[in-house]
């Protein structure tokens, strides 16, 4: 028994057992305190019994692992838009490159900082505004047909 504690979190369901078992080794217990899926399967008549009891069961959020990042998603997101490469990015911070992929698919940045052998605007502006077709693309750049093709249909 201990009857110092007057508040506690649980990770299941509460049942007549387990509020029996409860009640009896904290007899000043005036809170539980439980994660909204164990909220959600605990019966209403149970929180509404205990509540005539005075002790209060409470959803309690942000249980779990702290993030690590420590503000990093935003520096790493910041390198990228200045152009840097993922590579030059995970060398200047000092973090591995998988670390700064995961950053950016975090943030949900619009990272293509790739240097692309053909242009690929260039293609699709003269499709959109010159509507050309890709044949004449194709001569126009000096490029193969296959290329813009794949650039056109790119999503």
């Amino acid at each position: 028994m201990d009857e110092e504690v007057t508040t506690i979190h649980i990770t299941k369901t509460l049942t007549s057992a387990v509020i029996v078992e409860l009640i009896e080794q904290y007899p000043n217990l005036a809170e539980i305190t439980c994660s909204p899926s164990v909220y959600n399967r605990t019966s209403s008549r149970y929180i509404d019994a205990l509540d005539q009891l005075d002790i209060k069961v409470k959803k309690k959020y942000k249980w779990g692992a702290k993030s690590k990042t420590n503000g990093a998603e935003f520096e790493v997101l910041k390198l990228s838009n200045e152009g840097l490469k993922p590579r030059e990015i995970a060398e200047r911070l000092g973090i591995t490159i998988n670390r700064v992929y995961y950053l950016l698919k975090k943030s949900e940045a619009d990272f293509d900082n790739r240097i692309r052998k053909h242009n690929h605007e260039e293609v699709k502006r003269l499709k959109d505004e010159e509507s050309l077709s890709a044949k004449e693309i194709s001569q126009v750049l000096d490029i193969p047909l296959r290329t813009v093709y794949y650039i056109l249909n790119k999503k």
